[in-house]
């Protein structure tokens, strides 16, 4: 079927403009053939390329209990993301062509979203990653702190051939495992077992520091080899020093924000405890603030979720036991655009907003996602892309227990009320509510 998505203000680079969109055998083009089509209207409705989540944690195969591709993705296209990226630790780990490539028969039977995925480093596996064509996955994945999972990589010596020799994008969750070591330590004797042992103790632990010293070095591993770096979920204004704001594409090293970091600060752990504990930690308010800042001058380059389930149960035990991850794919499109979308912001003068806001927002999660990637034909609403795309406008979305995809089945945000909703989606130029699967994999041009 092909479409007319009719009367919609069209996003797309840098621009806003009402005009029709044209979807023809999948892709988006510059006019309709003879025959069949369809008219979507889209009065009162912002067209948007799909969002391009390049930082998700499906957990299949092997961690299943938590949540699944079929699943999540289905959250991820309720939330008008249309792509993601999987990180690679699962049982297995991803660390080999093999169970890269059991994860995508996986992902082509059930993953409702277009899907790529991230190899990850280990301090055994680099000189087989190293031979393996750069174009059939994402990037590489390497853990500075420990995350969840075990892979954990600290030789210099395996580091610096990493950087120096790596032909791809390295993504890096940056957090020095030492300060981590000794804050946990500390924590642990003071407070482990006592009525003050609470997720409160997470910044204390996983501290700004931790998060400075990693990526400093990091980034001057990055610079001293010339390799292309993409510092993943930035959580303080310390590390903001550490980057530039040149052009996305004379950039060597780039940074990502997760919602979570820009919606809640430290006084949530208060209400929310353990639901909001994820790595690194989610910290001040002062930092908060910075980050959103930092979206706007260019020294963040892209926004994903790091969206990671785990069981209710699990959440539920004392925060030393606890383990740390935030489901949140279903909502970080809404989370972006409240902000545009709520009339009592910049005292109700939405119309200050229209010319900066949502470009931005299309840039951070669509336009530079698909190009620090180097994902093709997506990313953008131009003639000959891929047709993923999402009408989004005003009106009421109210996150409550039976909204949510999530195979977990909770959210830090329940009870929130959202001042915009997401209309419809298409994948690949098939509506989401067709009832058929259109997704693909991702396909990198380096």
């Amino acid at each position: 079927m092909n479409y007319i998505v009719k009367n919609g203000i069209i996003v797309n680079e840098g621009s806003l403009k009402k005009d029709d969109l044209y979807i023809v055998d999948g892709k988006i083009a510059d006019q309709i053939p003879a025959g069949t089509v369809e008219v979507v209207d889209a009065t009162g409705c912002y067209v948007l390329p799909g969002v391009i989540d390049t930082h998700v944690h499906f957990r299949e195969p092997g961690l299943t209990d938590k949540a699944d591709m079929a699943s999540e993705s289905r959250a991820a296209i309720s939330g008008g993301v249309t792509s993601v990226i999987d990180m690679p630790n699962t049982i297995p780990q991803t660390t080999t062509i093999e169970t890269l490539e059991s994860k995508e028969r996986i992902a082509a039977e059930h993953c409702v979203a277009n899907y790529g995925f991230m190899l990850g480093v280990t301090e055994d596996n680099i000189q087989s990653l190293l031979q393996i064509d750069c174009k059939r996955y994402a990037a590489l994945k390497l853990f500075l702190g420990s995350s969840t999972g075990n892979m954990l990589v600290q030789d210099s010596d395996k580091l610096d051939e990493l950087f120096e020799h790596a032909r791809k994008l390295i993504v890096v969750h940056c957090e020095d495992e030492g300060v981590i070591t000794a804050n946990m330590a500390a924590c642990k004797a003071q407070f482990e077992g006592t009525s003050d042992e609470s997720a409160s103790l997470h910044p204390k632990i996983r501290t700004t520091e931790a998060c400075y010293v990693s990526t400093y070095k990091a980034i001057e591993r990055a610079r001293k080899y010339g390799t292309r770096l993409h510092i993943a979920h930035l959580s303080s204004a310390a590390e903001l020093d550490l980057l530039s704001n040149k052009d996305i594409n004379q950039k060597l090293i780039t940074a990502e924000v997760t919602p979570n970091h820009l919606w809640f600060d430290d006084r949530d752990y208060a209400t929310l405890g353990n639901q909001i504990k994820c790595n690194p930690s989610i910290k001040s308010n002062d930092d908060r603030l910075a980050l959103w800042a930092a979206l706007y001058d260019g020294l963040i380059d892209t926004i994903a979720t790091d969206h990671a389930p785990h069981t209710w149960e699990s959440k539920q035990r004392p925060y030393f036991a606890a383990p740390s991850g935030i489901p949140s794919i279903q909502h970080s499109l809404l989370m972006m655009l409240e902000p545009f979308f709520n009339p009592s912001v910049d005292g109700g003068q939405q119309s200050d907003l229209l010319q900066t806001w949502l470009p931005l927002i299309v840039t951070k999660m669509s336009h530079n996602p698909a190009d620090i990637f180097g994902i093709r034909n997506r990313g953008y609403l131009r003639n000959g892309y891929w047709a993923d795309v999402v009408l989004v406008r005003q009106g009421v979305t109210n996150v409550t227990d039976a909204s949510l995809q999530y195979k977990c089945g909770w959210s830090p945000l329940l009870g929130q009320s959202f001042h915009g909703e997401i209309v419809r989606v298409f994948v690949n130029g098939v509506p989401a509510d067709a009832g058929h699967k259109s997704s693909m994999a991702l396909e990198f041009s380096r």
